[in-house]
């Protein structure tokens, strides 16, 4: 049920809008979802499979994204103190990430779905 190619296709896609056009993200997950779903070419199920699937990879890139950053970016210390402030902020950063696989996986399931119908029509 999974195609892969949709799936990875979709996944570097949804990376690319959070990275470099986070104030369209919205917009840009939709094409993102639309465009994974029409390549998988299986209907509106494998579609929103396919999207959502490329939705929670493209949430675990960015998180992992941002923990380097947290991690390894701006303090006088080096490694140290960009973990500490970051392990401060453990939960809440647990609970972000997860509101965000949420969310990429809805949007980007929805518009797969509507992507799928679209290709199987053809």
């Amino acid at each position: 049920m999974t195609k892969w190619k949709a799936v990875i296709i979709g996944f570097i896609l949804a990376v690319i809008v959070k990275s470099f056009f986070a104030q369209y993200e919205f917009i840009g997950l939709l094409f993102v979802g639309f465009i994974t779903g029409y390549i998988a070419h299986d209907g509106a199920l494998s579609g929103l499979w396919n999207a959502a699937v490329a939705g929670a990879l493209g949430t675990i890139v960015c998180a992992i994204l941002f923990v380097l950053v947290a991690t390894l970016g701006g303090s006088l210390f080096g490694i140290f103190g960009g973990l500490t402030g970051f392990t401060l902020s453990g939960i809440t950063s647990i609970t972000i990430v997860l509101g965000y696989l949420i969310y990429y996986s809805i949007v980007m399931g929805i518009t797969g779905a509507l992507g799928g119908i679209i290709a199987s029509k053809k």
